[in-house]
């Protein structure tokens, strides 16, 4: 990520917004995240996030749980308090 507004899904902490900017390379992973609803512009609520395993995301209205590996390919912009 060169913008340094943007940072990781996985450094988000507990009832944190933000919207997504991009997703992570490869074909598999963008097929499964945007299945999911999770595309650039939709905004996402972390709904649990411990510091390790998986996070609980709130996206288009459906809770999803992450892997840690997944959630750190999302690139998001925080919203704005």
């Amino acid at each position: 990520m060169t913008d340094l507004s943007f940072i990781r899904l996985s450094d988000l902490h507990n009832g944190e917004q933000a919207f997504i900017k991009s997703l992570g390379r490869g074909l598999g992973i963008n097929s499964r995240l945007t299945s999911l609803g999770f595309t650039p512009g939709a905004p996402v609520i972390v709904l649990q996030n411990y510091g390790h395993g998986p996070l609980v995301i709130s996206v288009r209205g459906s809770r999803i749980a992450l892997g840690r590996g997944e959630a750190h390919k999302i690139a998001v912009q925080k919203a704005v308090e």
